[in-house]
């Protein structure tokens, strides 16, 4: 069964590096995704890497809008179908911030769009995109050279951050954002659960932490941060990639670091 690959979204940030770095490393079909501007992103992604352009396949999804979710799985059931095709490596990262330093900053709307952001997105998006990972019962037909560079059991990795940690939790502060983060720890331990039973040891779920990375999402507290914990997002998808390959069954459901450390809860 031919693997695929699927980085949403993929038009900016870490998303756009995994997108690249999972074409560069690997054999497999990508699909992309992003809101907006289908063709630039395409252009973007391919730019300089001297790939097979057919690999990689850009969709319209909005984290938001759950009718673009169910459009974009409809797609890739055409292209990949289920009996014949394994999604073998998703990356799950939208990311939102409103860094309130105090209760009082608090804004109902703000906190609501960081957690349909952050957390509900990437719950629809494990609803809709569930199916392509493998069944206990799914056929298992990799050639050594469609399995390069990708993890050795299908891996939904979907984007948590240290502040989601309760136990870490020291400074207080960012109470959507950190409030957001934890509950995509729970969601990725429910989810794993579920693959558990449902693919046994073929698929698993884990949350990372990619640090603090030169995006538009940290770009307001760049100053603050030491320069050597300020991270290039082509060297961050790079090192998310080779921690999702190196996580084994007993890491499944877990958050891990850039540096495959796991973050507690």
């Amino acid at each position: 069964m031919p693997p695929w690959s699927l980085v949403s979204p993929a038009s900016r940030g870490i998303g756009f590096a995994l997108a690249r770095r999972v074409l560069q490393t690997t054999n497999a079909s990508l699909v992309a995704t992003a809101r907006r501007d289908l063709d630039r992103t395409k252009e973007e992604l391919l730019k300089g890497l001297g790939v097979d352009e057919k690999r990689l396949t850009i969709l319209k999804l909005d984290v938001l809008d759950e009718s673009t979710i169910a459009d974009a799985a409809s797609a890739c059931k055409e292209k990949f179908p289920p009996n014949s095709h394994t999604l073998q490596l998703a990356f799950i990262v939208p990311g939102l911030l409103f860094p309130e330093k105090s209760p009082t900053q608090i804004d109902a709307d703000d906190a609501l769009l960081t957690f349909r952001t952050n957390t509900i997105g990437p719950m629809l998006m494990l609803k809709h995109f569930s199916p392509f990972l493998p069944k206990k019962s799914s056929v298992k037909r990799h050639e050594s050279t469609d399995m390069k560079g990708l993890p050795e059991i299908s891996m939904a990795a979907v984007m948590s951050a240290r502040v989601g940690s309760i136990s870490d939790n020291r400074l207080g502060g960012w109470y959507s954002y950190r409030a957001s983060k934890a509950g995509v720890n729970q969601l990725v331990k429910t989810f794993d659960n579920h693959l558990g039973t449902a693919s046994g040891d073929r698929a698993a779920a884990v949350a990372l932490h990619p640090g603090t990375v030169k995006t538009g999402l940290s770009k307001e507290f760049w100053g603050s941060v030491k320069k050597e914990k300020l991270f290039e997002r082509d060297w961050v998808a790079e090192k998310l990639l080779d921690v999702v390959k190196s996580v084994r069954i007993d890491g499944r459901g877990k958050c891990w670091d850039w540096d495959g450390k796991e973050v507690p809860p």
